[in-house]
């Protein structure tokens, strides 16, 4: 197993500063996408990541997600029955994978020194266990975002990101994630993926659409933010607030503790 240190090919903060003129609707969409292209080459982006970006489309979907969200508010039970069916039965499932891949989860943990139940707990809130990794395609959903004027600053960089991974073989230029650009079986934002990204299968390469090395890479992100080895997980400690870097939904961290515990 091979931790990839690629933060430093994705400098964030290094990125130049935004020219292409963003917009609210499909109109302007093309016009972006060739101002943008100079920003991802001065960023480094290759040929293959160019070509990428000229042939993303606006996505309508991911436009209708972004405008529709609503946020988390459901009590905890609700939402554990929503997204879990229940604990027990969401436990269960989680255990059988466990139970057929318990050296390598034994192994994350001693190099990342987070718990298979933590792991399996978010692989299965995220993507039912990879059964559902989206329907959207990855490069043109992140270019879309970044386009639009809402958070435009906040998904410049992922989409940089996004067209590095596909000229470093990490992505294919149509391969599909959710509507936000979250990709793999924990649907990491590309400029996560590019970051925290971790060979988990040994092969030399990080592919988060491979179950091995999205795991590792699920346990070198909580890793490196601070969660705790061998320390509870429980609401109220320090690996619970960890969980914040996950996702800041607050039933959302207590369903994956709660399950976690149920998994061991």
């Amino acid at each position: 197993m091979r931790t990839f240190i690629l933060g430093a090919a994705l400098s964030l903060a290094a990125l130049p500063a935004l020219a292409a003129q963003c917009g609210n609707d499909a109109s302007g969409f093309e016009r972006w996408k060739r101002d943008f292209a100079a920003e991802a080459a001065a960023a480094g982006v290759g040929q293959r990541g160019l070509q990428a970006l000229a042939n993303a489309r606006y996505s309508t979907r991911t436009i209708s997600a972004d405008r529709n969200q609503t946020g988390v508010r459901y009590a905890l039970d609700d939402f554990i029955r929503i997204r879990l069916g229940s604990l027990d039965g969401f436990a269960a499932q989680a255990r059988q994978r466990l139970d057929r891949n318990r050296g390598f989860f034994q192994s994350l943990e001693a190099r990342y020194g987070v718990p298979a139940g933590i792991l399996l707990a978010i692989h299965g809130m995220e993507t039912g266990f990879g059964r559902n990794m989206g329907s959207t395609p990855v490069v043109s959903s992140i270019t879309t975002v970044a386009y639009d004027c809402r958070r435009s600053g906040f998904f410049t960089p992922h989409a940089i990101a996004a067209l590095q991974m596909v000229d470093r073989g990490m992505l294919s230029a149509n391969q599909v994630g959710a509507f936000h650009g979250e990709l793999g079986h924990t649907q990491f934002l590309p400029g996560n993926a590019m970051r925290y990204g971790a060979d988990g299968n040994g092969d030399g390469r990080v592919d988060f659409y491979d179950m091995a090395d999205a795991m590792a890479s699920t346990a070198n992100y909580l890793r490196q933010k601070g969660w705790r080895p061998g320390e509870s997980f429980q609401q109220g400690t320090h690996n619970f607030r960890v969980l914040d870097e996950w996702n800041a939904a607050t039933v959302y961290q207590q369903a994956i503790a709660l399950a976690a515990e149920r998994i061991r």
